[in-house]
């Protein structure tokens, strides 16, 4: 069971502006610390940031786009602490990745990207349960054109990319059955998503059946991850103006519902449990769990602790 972990204070990335000459190699340092808090707090998963290597592709920026081969001892180091803790690594790009974008452009840049950070995974030494996570990105008025134009694009990509790259269900327009097209079509694995199946399912298929066929499409031998998360209760507030009683506008906060697709910050106990019970089957193949929550290793630490509470409750007889 694993988070986005990052105890609090303890910086992911060298997130200085260009001027000031971030490098990876700064990251480096930072995310040695994190691992070293990880090891002591038992977790074994890691999402690293996107911007791990600061404007690593960035076009007008040319001065940084060699870091990675700058770095290559200090990364193939950090990547050996990752195995002597057994960490596994992850990355999961912006929203601004969209490999089926209409525009050419914005699709080139956004296979820039993928190739850097799946070659960032590489130079870790990495193995093959570090993956490059993914959507298949906007629906563009036509859902069977952009989803054909992602599977097009995907059978494009270098051969080292592909190794890395996974598909994960979106909450509002790829759901598992789309992703599943995508890997009959590609070979590519899937992750599932608990909270965006919840909320995006128009086949209605149940929990425990899509989970268990996107688990059956990674390859032998490597575990598969999920990610799970809560939806958020927390009312959803808008600043907006008004008429007041004198004429003038007037500011005010206004309360909406909670947006069900948004995270929690915390795991709720009672759902995680009821999840595993559903889901959970004879045969099944094992997997590894990334929680998302606002409140990162926090929201991991206390769900542990509220599962062990659970476990050592004595039965209660009526």
């Amino acid at each position: 069971l694993a988070t986005i972990p990052a105890e609090a204070g303890m910086p992911s990335n060298d997130a200085r502006r260009w001027q000031s000459g971030p490098h990876v190699r700064q990251s480096i340092e930072y995310v040695r610390e994190v691992f070293h808090y990880l090891h002591k707090t038992d977790i074994h998963m890691y999402r690293m940031s996107s911007d791990f290597a600061p404007y690593l592709t960035h076009p007008e920026m040319p001065q940084f786009h060699n870091q990675l081969e700058e770095a290559r001892d200090e990364l193939a180091d950090m990547g050996a602490l990752a195995r002597e803790y057994d960490i596994r690594l992850s990355l999961h790009p912006s929203q601004y990745i969209l490999l089926n974008a209409l525009d050419d452009e914005v699709a080139r840049k956004s296979i820039v990207d993928l190739n850097a950070q799946a070659k960032l995974l590489d130079t870790l030494g990495c193995g093959p349960e570090a993956v490059v996570v993914t959507h298949v990105g906007g629906v563009y008025g036509e859902r069977e054109e952009s989803l054909a134009r992602f599977i097009r694009r995907y059978k494009e990509l270098p051969e080292e990319t592909k190794r890395r790259l996974v598909v994960e269900n979106d909450d509002v327009s790829y759901g598992v059955t789309d992703t599943l097209r995508v890997h009959e079509a590609t070979g590519c694995p899937l992750v599932f998503d608990n909270l965006h199946h919840f909320c995006f399912n128009p086949e209605g298929i149940p929990m425990r059946d899509a989970l268990r066929a996107v688990l059956a499409t990674w390859p032998d031998g490597v575990t598969p991850k999920i990610h799970y998360s809560s939806p958020s209760t927390d009312f959803e507030t808008t600043v907006e103006k008004e008429k007041g009683t004198t004429g003038r506008d007037k500011t005010v906060t206004k309360l909406h519902s909670p947006l069900l697709k948004a995270h929690a910050d915390f795991i709720n106990p009672l759902e995680f449990i009821q999840f595993w019970e559903n889901v959970n089957a004879e045969g099944l193949v094992p997997f590894d769990i990334m929680l998302e929550a606002k409140a990162k290793d926090v929201a991991l630490l206390r769900l542990r602790r509220e599962l062990a509470r659970q476990r050592e409750r004595p039965i209660e007889s009526g």
